[in-house]
This record gives structure tokens, sequence and C-alpha cells, in this order.
């Protein structure tokens, strides 16, 4: 899969500029799809960033470690200045925005230079938002009806979400019979210990968590520590995708 350049100054300077190159990603980014982004490692790390510097150190880190589908969550007011660095600066990574609530947000992330879009839950404005500029939109669903909802904008690929609290890999096993041709990347309370028994499943392609990025190894600069959590998050086997 083709990752783009990250932008020149030189390119970014003005509005003639910063166009052409949001026209080259977008080009690019019609081969990304939302299988994809859950195909390419066992974990999307859920990221909380609030400094530009680290987000670059820590996007290296991970891509180090074989993770390159990075979700940073719009949680901070630094978030989009760090979704752009790290698209700009870490080439090899795929940046994407987490916490989108509304088709405003998915404007501002597509600017910064997301390459996708995850979501809480899901709403016709968002999805519509994210289809219109390019986005592969994983949303969030904890319910059925939720699910249907989705499948009728067209989107086969969601979030479980928050997984442990909605029911946990058992309520996936349930959804397996009515929901046999969804994908789920389950998210929220999934962590080392438990990431295998959701990876097991038939219908759960990769999970989201927040266990690769720790706060007092992001806090403490220790990126090497971080790469070593990712690579042993590349070694989770996944039934899904044998």
């Amino acid at each position: 899969m083709a990752v783009t350049p990250p932008a020149t100054d030189a390119d970014r300077s003005d509005a003639g500029g910063r166009q052409a190159w949001m026209d080259a990603r977008a080009a690019v980014d019609k081969q990304l799809t939302a299988r994809q982004v859950m195909q390419d490692a066992p974990v999307i790390p859920v990221i909380v960033l609030s400094d530009t510097t680290q987000a670059v150190l820590l996007a290296k880190a991970l891509v180090a470690g074989g993770i390159r589908m990075l979700e940073v969550t719009l949680r901070t007011p630094q978030a989009l200045a760090c979704i752009e660095a790290i698209a700009r600066q870490v080439p090899d990574a795929v940046v994407g925005a987490g916490t989108l609530r509304s088709a405003a947000d998915a404007q501002a992330c597509s600017m910064a230079g997301a390459r996708f879009a995850v979501s809480p839950g899901y709403t016709q404005a968002l999805g519509q938002a994210c289809s219109d500029l390019g986005l592969p939109l994983l949303p969030g669903v904890a319910t059925g009806s939720e699910i249907m909802m989705a499948q009728e904008a067209g989107l086969s690929e969601l979030k479980f979400f928050p997984a442990m609290q909605a029911g946990g890999p058992a309520m996936l096993k349930a959804w397996s019979g009515p929901f046999g041709d969804v994908r789920f990347c389950p998210t929220g309370g999934v962590s080392a210990a438990n990431a295998a028994d959701f990876l097991a499943l038939p219908n759960v392609v990769c999970v989201g968590g927040s266990w690769l990025t720790p706060a007092d190894a992001v806090e403490q600069g220790d990126w090497s520590r971080i790469t070593a959590l990712a690579l042993d998050a590349c070694k989770l086997v996944r039934r899904a995708v044998r």
C-alpha cells in the first residue's frame, strides 16, 4: 500500500500548495479501505497526544515495531497538530483520527492529514462526511440496531465499543450468526491480557487498545519500550485473517 510523501514547508506555505498536497494525498487514499486499516496489524493503538515532538517520536517507535496504523484521538487541543506532524514527518506511518463525532471533526482531521477515521458511534452525517472526504471510517457500535444502521450506509467494518462493557467476546460470538458478514475491531477495555480472546474470533480482524503507548513511557521518552510493545502486538495470532 502506497504512503503519501509528507508535505514540505514550501508545499504548505500557501493555499495553492496546501491544496496540491491534499489532492495528491486524496489520490493515494483511494487505495485505502477500512478493511486494509484493520488487516495491517493485530492492534490499532489508541493514542492520546498533546505534544507534536512526542507525537513524531512515538509514531517512529511504533512503526519500528511493525505498527503503522495509528489512531490519534481528538481528546486534546493539540490532537490535530499532532496528526499533521505525524502525517508530514513519518511517511511510513498511516495516521488516523479517533473520537470523531461530527462532520466538522471529519473535515478538520482530513485537512490535518488523517488517512482514516474512528468514531465512538455512528450518525448518517458523520458517515456521509467521511465518504465525501474519502476517509475510511470505523464507526463504533454496541447494539444490533447500530450495526444495521451502519450496514444500511454500506459499512461492514465496525468498531465494537466499549467492547468489554458491552459484552466482550461473548457478544461478538452472538453477533456472528445474524451479522456473519460484518468484521469488528473491539476497543474499550481491551488489553494485552485479553486481546487474544478477541482475536481468536472469526469476526474480529484486529483490536484497538492503549496499552502500546503507556503514558509513563511517552512522558519519559522510553521509545524502545514502545517499540518492544509493538513487536509483541504483531505476534498476536488472528483467526479472521488466516
